[in-house]
């Protein structure tokens, strides 16, 4: 596979930046012009990029879609297939107990013993800089063992893990060490590429590449191109595989929708509360989050030094079978199948959507409680992505206050999804074309609403953070 090469001689990097430490020690030589778009473009170094992000497309998506594939078929069988075969109607209240119990037993010893520990926990984002290859391994295994048994988390952040750790393989390791520069652009393209339909449209797994760099500018073009050709190939293959195969891959996405009008002065009147309060709940989520991690692997920011192995492995166990009381308990409480609480959440978001007066009131007040739950304790405990379970949150909390005069359920869901999307994210753009995505032809007339949702959520979702951040040193102290 070829490679970049740095370009004509006397050209510069297009992806270097610039000294930190200019201006100060001895005088230095009169610093290049920065480049522009055009000489970007020009770049010999920059189009053979390109030409491997458009390559790896392809195998970092195959990849992914024979993942995505298979962990659909395992959660298949563990809450469908295995109940029947036991001659049951659906799973039972109790089913998630040894279902998480199971997943906590086998992640135990990945993330205490096989290199990378199986990724980032869920609870810091979708991860940082890329993953290296060999990491790649446990990233899987830890996914396959936490995923289709119910953890209350997404595949987005595995499989991100898993295309940059595959796309890195694209360039020698001589290669990637004498120019680090490259490592962030590949790695953000082999991600893209392996998310590139999960959300719906490779559309935005590109704009959540984009937005998430915060650069702008030539720096901007040197990560948007690469995207798009990785997500655009991803997606190619991900649809071939999908109609030759007949596998699904559990996009998020919605087969039908409430038929939504132009929003009117009620559903902003009741939607911008709606989305404060989506967005509580989210923060909540992840301020357990944080929690669970110090628990489970030790917290530096807070002085929380990392518990011994044998105490993580016991700990992660015990936090899986939480996760399962919490399930379980939605299904006791509602009398409705554990798997609507359990899981990603793509399934019980399209049920929702399709026909939302199938729910009360009480079950989704009881689905927001315990799902959040749920979700705040893997995200600090189980390896998973954080987006998918949120936006069932923040849809089933939107649904339930339809019936709020003025509002509307449609009005409610479509607030749900942009508020919810955001809180977690913290990326505006993304979560509002992502929730466009997933409202359909009806978008369009729900965009005012949903760019104010976005909006309204990033600002008090950033100052609910600042507020827990200034407020956790005093508390450590006092404990201290």
């Amino acid at each position: 596979m070829p490679e970049p090469s740095d370009g004509p001689s006397g050209s510069e990097d297009p992806t270097a930046r610039p000294d930190p430490t200019a201006g100060t020690g001895p005088p230095s030589p009169p610093a290049q012009a920065a480049p522009t778009l055009h000489g970007v473009l020009r770049t010999k170094g920059y189009l053979g990029l390109l030409v491997i992000s458009a390559l790896v497309g392809v195998p970092v998506s195959l990849a992914a879609f024979w993942f995505v594939g298979l962990e659909h078929q395992l959660q298949h069988w563990v809450w469908e297939s295995l109940p029947d075969a036991l001659g049951l109607d659906r799973a039972p209240w109790w089913w998630p107990l040894p279902a998480l119990l199971l997943a906590g037993l086998l992640l135990a010893p990945i993330v205490t013993r096989v290199p990378g520990r199986g990724g980032h926990i869920p609870v810091d984002g979708l991860g940082g800089p890329p993953a290296p290859p060999r990491t790649v391994p446990g990233v899987v295994l830890a996914a396959l063992a936490c995923l289709p048994l119910g953890a209350v988390l997404g595949p987005e952040a595995p499989l991100m893990a898993m295309g940059a750790g595959l796309a890195l393989l694209a360039v020698r390791p001589s290669r990637r060490a004498a120019r680090p520069q490259l490592v962030p652009v590949l790695g953000a393209a082999g991600s893209a590429a392996a998310i590139s339909t999960i959300f719906g449209s490779p559309l935005v797994a590109a704009v959540m590449m984009i937005e998430a760099a915060g650069l702008g500018g030539p720096q901007l073009l040197l990560l948007i191109m690469p995207c798009l050709l990785a997500s655009g190939v991803g997606a190619l293959v991900f649809t071939g595989f999908g109609h030759w195969t007949g596998l699904s891959v559990g996009a998020l996405s919605l087969p039908s929708e409430p038929p939504a009008g132009i929003p009117d002065p009620g559903d902003f009147l009741w939607g911008l509360p709606v989305a404060v309060a989506v967005t509580v709940v989210c923060v909540s989520g992840q301020l357990l989050g944080h929690r669970v991690k110090a628990f489970t692997v030790g917290d530096p920011g807070r002085a929380v030094p990392p518990p011994p192995i044998r105490q993580t492995a016991l700990r992660t166990v015990l936090c899986a079978v939480a996760v399962g009381g919490c399930i379980a308990a939605y299904a006791l409480l509602t009398g409705r199948s554990p798997e609507e609480a359990a899981l990603s959440g793509q399934a019980t978001l399209g049920t929702l959507a399709a026909n939302p007066a199938a729910w009360s009131v009480f079950a989704l007040l009881m689905l927001t409680l315990c799902k959040t739950a749920a979700w705040g304790i893997a995200l600090g405990s189980l390896r998973g992505g954080p987006i998918f379970p949120a936006v069932l949150i923040g849809a089933a909390l939107g649904v339930a206050c339809g019936p709020l005069p003025g509002l509307g359920v449609e009005s409610g869901l479509a607030v749900g999804l942009a508020a919810a999307a955001t809180s977690v994210t913290r990326l505006p753009v993304t979560s509002t074309v992502l929730a466009a995505e997933l409202l359909g032809p009806d978008a369009p007339d729900s965009l005012p609403l949903l760019l104010v949702t976005a909006v309204t959520s990033f600002v008090v979702g950033e100052l609910l953070r600042g507020q827990i951040e200034r407020r956790t040193p005093t508390a450590d102290a006092r404990a201290g």
